[in-house]
């Protein structure tokens, strides 16, 4: 294959989607990792055979990961890319989340991202180069009813500077994008006034696009993009450094 190839998971819907196809435009060929059969196939589609292919993989599944990249090896030979983006919420105070609640949160956040990193790292160390990008969140900086998913998103980004520290010598990149307020399907849930509330916080006083989010792991997958390694981006409208009320 004359193109690079990327993996980008949690890719059928949503930022992931939106990931996909900037790297897609960016000359990649995209294995589209989602749990989500129909999406998924729907984007495969969309973006065309020779440009992705759509692989069903539950990232908290040690063999299943294991399989992902064993076939994506035998086909392709190589790995450029990795996008973690792959993630679920279940907000709860803690007073009324359950040990089920949190364990699923860190199985698929942390626990998945950690496996889908180790697999990463084992084929990109012996090619001598690689870069990988884990999607976490503003909320790693804490948020109320989210102890379980702020506490995979910290994580994350621990991970994040450990896996650049063992793999900087072998070439490989590793870093991370806290995103914000995004306008995504989940989002709009949201009532109306909820959406204002949050809104309002933001010193840009606006959500952000997924799209924001694609085109900073665009920018980190770039192959002219060296010398950055642990580190994290924040993509929220600059909410990170603190509510604006007024």
């Amino acid at each position: 294959m004359n193109k690079p190839l990327s993996i980008v998971t949690g890719a059928a819907k949503g930022i992931g989607k939106a990931i996909a196809l900037q790297l897609k435009q960016d000359g990649f060929f995209v294995i589209i990792v989602d749990m989500d059969i129909e999406a998924g196939k729907v984007l495969e589609e969309e973006m065309g055979i020779d440009s992705s292919q759509f692989i069903s993989c539950n990232i908290s599944k040690e063999n299943e990961v294991q399989e992902l990249f064993a076939a994506v090896k035998q086909s392709y030979q190589k790995i450029d890319v990795v996008v973690n983006n792959a993630g679920i919420i279940k907000d709860k105070m803690i007073w009324k989340m359950t040990v089920e609640e949190f364990d699923e949160v860190i199985a698929i956040n942390l626990r998945g991202t950690w496996l889908m990193c180790r697999e990463a790292a084992r084929m990109m160390k012996d090619q001598n180069f690689g870069r990988i990008i884990n999607i976490s969140s503003r909320a790693w900086l804490g948020n109320m009813g989210q102890s379980n998913y702020s506490a995979s998103k910290a994580g994350i980004v621990a991970l994040t500077r450990v896996l650049a520290l063992e793999l900087g010598k072998y070439n490989v990149l590793v870093n991370a994008i806290a995103p914000g307020l995004i306008d995504t399907p989940l989002t709009q849930k949201l009532d109306k006034d909820v959406q204002e509330k949050l809104k309002a916080a933001q010193p840009t006083k606006t959500m952000g696009k997924p799209e924001d989010v694609a085109n900073t792991v665009s920018f980190l997958a770039n192959p002219k993009t060296g010398f950055i390694t642990g580190q994290l981006l924040y993509v929220d409208g600059g909410k990170s450094i603190g509510a604006n009320l007024f």
